[in-house]
Parts: C-alpha cells; structure tokens; sequence
C-alpha cells in the first residue's frame, strides 16, 4: 500500500457530475466529469481498456 490513491464521489448538486480527488489531499483541488464522462471512463474500465498494474 503507500501508493496514490483516488476518491470520487457524487456532487450533491443532483447535476450528477462526479468528483474526483487525490486521496492523500482532500482538501486539495478535485476534477469534475460530467455523467457521460464519467459513464464513457467506466465502460473503459469494464471493457479492459486501462492497465492498473
């Protein structure tokens, strides 16, 4: 463990945009996707696209 880690969560905004953060930095600046951002990142993930070794 030690590594970078990242948060992302839901705005409460019901904008149904998600933030995301560096774990180890909350209080630090956090990058905004929209839901169709966030969707197309997801179904990467579940298609295999990304390495996360």
């Amino acid at each position: 463990m030690g590594g970078s880690c990242v948060e992302a969560g839901p705005l409460l905004d019901g904008s149904g945009r998600v933030a995301v953060r560096h774990s180890h930095h909350p209080k630090g600046m956090a990058i905004v996707y929209t839901p169709q951002e966030w969707r197309a990142f997801l179904d990467g993930v579940q298609a295999g696209e990304f390495d996360f070794s």
